[in-house]
């Protein structure tokens, strides 16, 4: 894995068992879908999201009833050995859920705050004030959260005013943008002269469309120290929320940009939440800067490989690898380097098996039926027959017990930055 860029962070805020900002890791984060006043369904999400690695998951709170319920669903997670931190979404009604249900003040880890939906005017100001003192008094850190779609309309309405003074006045969009950047940075000012410490703040600018978003964040990462979260605040469904979010938040991470992300995806009917997790996870395992599972290359296919078997070792071995993780990760210190080849005719499959870690070259159309199975750049044992799949995830296996066990000559022994699991 290529070295770390550079954040641009200064402030390191620490979160539980997580740090964030400055040098640390970027870290990944969630959000469930469950009503929060469901207690059990919530915890079962987080719990399936920090399987995934998800290592903060946010959870709305935006009722009595879901309030009530938050400290109910840090013990249910405690009692199932799930570490990770939870994040209160609030909107509107923060300050009285908070004053409300302090159980609920004190088992959140994080309070997301978006000033925009706090209140106008003094009781805007009262009610963000209750809300970072609460903060502040349970030691608790707080992510600044202004969003395109929930603009502070009195502040965008100053700055447009005061635009239509200029002798050369700028376009309304770059108004707009401009106002979002000064909203996060003066509600951090405010909670900084309210007593919040600076290490307790994490500023984000979501926006919906890609340019706009780099072209924010850039701003604003040269304006501020205080850690960034990225993401497009609805990348939408399927392949166009993927290649969004991707393309938006690769440039910002390969510029030293961004100290936590989420992907945020409209779910396909059916699908797991935690698609967004892992979109997260390979953006940044992608780009060299986190290792999270054990990558898998395949060849995309071509009239030499008529035959679907290679694709369907490829998706199994996939599934595998990411099934495994969360008890691997505890057992197996460094086994998210593992780079496991599956290759389909004989043009690329014996190079590419060479250089991964293990890999298999299967007999592509007209070819003799035997797969080579490479391991560590050697040739290992040939298969044939019906039975490849199974024998190879037994290699794999093995593999992985003999070099990332105890004593494995790939075991990480350096300081592992813990990631939050079930």
């Amino acid at each position: 894995m290529s070295a770390v860029i550079a954040r641009r962070a200064t402030h390191q805020v620490q979160i539980d068992h997580l740090t964030v900002g400055s040098e640390a890791p970027v870290v990944v984060q969630s959000m469930t879908n469950t009503d929060t006043a469901d207690a059990a369904a919530t915890a079962a999400q987080v719990k399936a999201l920090a399987d995934a690695g998800s290592e903060m998951v946010r959870i709305t709170v935006n009722s009595p009833e879901a309030a009530a319920q938050v400290a109910e669903i840090r013990q249910r997670l405690d009692d199932m050995g799930c570490n990770t931190p939870l994040v209160g979404d609030f909107h509107f009604n923060g300050e009285r859920l908070l004053q409300e249900f302090p159980d609920c003040a004190r088992a959140l880890s994080k309070y997301r705050i978006n000033p925009g939906n706090v209140g106008k005017g003094a009781k805007g100001d009262e009610k963000f004030a209750y809300m970072i003192r609460t903060a502040a008094e349970y030691g608790k850190a707080v992510r600044i959260g202004v969003n395109w779609g929930s603009l502070d309309q009195s502040l965008a309405k100053r700055m447009m005013d005061a635009n239509l003074t200029l002798a050369e006045p700028k376009a309304p969009e770059a108004v707009m943008k401009e106002a979002l950047i000064v909203s996060a940075l003066e509600s951090a000012q405010k909670a900084v002269d309210l007593g919040l410490p600076e290490n307790k703040i994490i500023l984000s600018c979501k926006v919906s469309a890609v340019q706009d978003l780099i072209e924010v964040y850039r701003d604003l990462g040269r304006r501020c120290a205080y850690p960034l979260h990225l993401g497009l605040t609805e990348a939408g469904m399927g392949s166009k929320g993927i290649v969004a979010s991707s393309a938006a938040l690769a440039v910002l991470l390969q510029e030293g940009i961004g100290d936590t992300i989420r992907i945020s995806l409209t779910p396909e009917p059916g699908a797991p939440r935690t698609q967004e997790v892992v979109v997260a996870q390979e953006i940044l395992q992608t780009m060299g800067l986190r290792s999270f599972t054990p990558l898998v290359t395949a060849c995309p296919g071509c009239g030499r490989t008529t035959s679907t078997v290679f694709q369907e070792l490829a998706r199994d071995i996939q599934q595998h690898l990411r099934d495994k993780m969360p008890q691997w990760r505890l057992a197996y210190p460094g086994v998210e380097s593992l780079n496991v080849a599956v290759m389909g005719c004989v043009v690329n499959g014996p190079g590419e098996s060479k250089l991964a870690d293990i890999g298999i070259s299967l007999p592509g159309t007209g070819e003799t039926p035997v797969a080579p199975v490479y391991v560590d750049g050697e040739r290992h044992v040939t298969l044939k027959g019906d039975n490849m799949a199974a024998e190879f995830l037994a290699i794999v296996e093995n593999y992985v017990a003999v070099n990332y066990g105890e004593g494995g000559k790939k075991r990480r022994t350096a300081k592992v930055i813990p990631i939050a699991h079930g």
